[in-house]
């Protein structure tokens, strides 16, 4: 079996320009889990549920320390200060733009690939979706639940 007999050749796509906001209302109202960037048509890279949930893990704090008594006192504005730019981090989030955040390292297939070739592809580089490429453009896009659809109808 072919990539091309089990792909969905209607690409759902951001562009690079698209914010946050705009890519995660799109992988919701299309019940996608992830989407290739493209930009003038050309494949740029591609962005995940998992990249937009990246923006929002808060850096953890160092070691544990104890503070002298001087800085009994300074603890709290720090702290204060400390939770004002996680807020600012996390509203400013949905307007970062895809490009800056997306997976610019993409694994690409072609439709005349086996589907054991995207499998494997897939499971040594751990993703879920490849897109699928014809002559430097895409064509369509084929993901773990596409294969597993296909190998059912056998």
């Amino acid at each position: 079996m072919k990539v091309k007999d089990v792909m969905n050749p209607d690409v759902v796509y951001c562009k690079p320009d698209d914010t946050v906001r705009e890519a995660a209302k799109l992988l919701k109202e299309n019940n996608i889990s992830g989407a290739p960037v493209l930009e003038d048509g050309q494949l740029v890279g591609i962005v995940s549920e998992a990249d937009l949930l990246k923006l929002l893990v808060i850096p953890e704090k160092g070691n544990l320390w104890l503070p002298s008594p001087f800085e009994v006192i300074e603890v709290p504005i720090r702290e204060l200060l400390s939770w004002e730019e996680t807020k600012k981090m996390l509203s400013d989030v949905g307007s970062t733009k895809v490009g800056e955040m997306m997976t610019k390292e993409v694994h690409i297939i072609s439709s005349e690939a086996s589907v054991e070739e995207a499998s494997e592809l897939m499971v040594r580089h751990r993703i879920t979706r490849l897109p699928v490429m014809e002559n430097e453009h895409v064509v369509g896009i084929v993901t773990r639940g596409d294969i597993i659809e296909g190998l059912a109808k056998l």
